[in-house]
């Protein structure tokens, strides 16, 4: 794969790169470089992970080593219960292979790393402790604004989340952050203070987070805004039928962009195409290779909402077969992190 088959392939799906020189000159002159994306272990994964899933693929594919940062302390800083962060870490070291086998996705250069793993080492602290003299409370708190649940008396472990975060770039080794777009402020901090110390600042990749299946940011804290990947074939089924999807409405329309995001970049990945089944009386079936090509059929009411749904909640639970196949073990670990 040449630099710019590896450039193109980065680049899809994504809402901002910052900068795209800085990954040029990185994909030229770099074999093997590295990535990291972390998520804090609190809510259940649901199949909005799915999304960052996809994109760590394109990295693997593109030949980058790729860190998954399992960050239990990030999410003890982010009010998860500290007698629950081992059972949480240990459902997500569960599931997320599970989800990258789901795709048929290679992951020899893929790595989880838990966060407590390097965190606590004295180097990393002192860092810390010199980092925490040079950055204000007021910016710690703007950093973490989108992503830390700060409430009405932010908390002093919810400052230090975007300090840790930022740092995690330099003792991981990476040369790119990759996060959703409500990562933003933290990432343009760790760039800014970075330097401070005396490090190098990194490549910032970010994604567009897809709506829930309620019209609004897909979340683990909403059951009814999410489908569980532990979720049964008629439950999915179930909560695809009841999500909103307006007739010809792309905005907040959570099927419609999953569909786009995930399904259909699946579909052109595999070479293959989405099939929405139809009765000959309401015009029979339809094929789709892009999601322009979806989204546009939508848009002119070509598409129906319920034809998209039924095709949705099919490819869905194709997608979580391989967590049924493994159920019970799940629902036992699930059932220990979220009691």
């Amino acid at each position: 794969m040449t630099p710019d088959q590896k450039l193109a392939l980065i680049k899809r799906n994504t809402a901002e790169i910052v900068t795209e020189d800085e990954l040029v000159k990185l994909l030229q002159s770099k074999k093997q470089p590295a990535v990291y994306l972390g998520t804090a272990i609190t809510g259940r994964p649901h199949i909005g992970y799915y999304v960052w899933v996809l994109k760590l693929a394109d990295f693997l594919q593109a030949g980058f080593k790729v860190k998954l940062l399992l960050a239990d302390l990030h999410g003890a800083l982010d009010n998860t219960p500290w007698d629950v962060l081992e059972k949480r870490y240990n459902y997500y070291y569960t599931v997320i292979p599970l989800m990258f086998n789901s795709i048929g996705v290679d992951t020899k250069n893929f790595e989880m790393v838990k966060g407590s793993s390097f965190q606590l080492d004295k180097k990393y602290f002192l860092d810390l402790m010199k980092l925490s003299t040079m950055v204000t409370a007021h910016d710690a708190q703007r950093a973490g604004s989108e992503v830390v649940k700060y409430g009405e008396n932010p908390k002093l472990g919810g400052l230090l989340y975007p300090l840790m975060q930022a740092l995690d770039e330099e003792y991981l080794k990476v040369d790119i952050q990759y996060g959703g777009v409500d990562q933003r402020k933290i990432l343009m901090f760790a760039r800014e203070n970075l330097p401070r110390r005396g490090y190098q600042p990194r490549i910032e990749i970010m994604t567009p987070l897809i709506p829930g299946l309620v019209g609004k940011k897909m979340s683990a804290s909403d059951p009814k805004s999410k489908i569980d990947l532990l979720d049964d074939e008629k439950t999915v089924q179930e909560k695809v039928k009841g999500a909103y999807c307006e007739e010809g409405i792309v905005q907040d329309n959570g099927v419609l962009a999953f569909a786009s995001h995930v399904i259909m970049t699946l579909k052109q990945d595999h070479k293959q195409t989405l099939l929405i089944e139809r009765p000959s009386k309401f015009g029979g079936n339809l094929e789709f290779k892009t999601a322009v090509e979806l989204e546009r059929a939508f848009i002119s009411k070509q598409l129906h909402p319920l034809d998209l749904k039924n095709a949705v909640a099919r490819e869905i639970n194709t997608l979580l077969t391989p967590f049924r196949k493994n159920r019970t073990k799940l629902e036992k670990i699930a059932q220990e992190a979220y009691a």
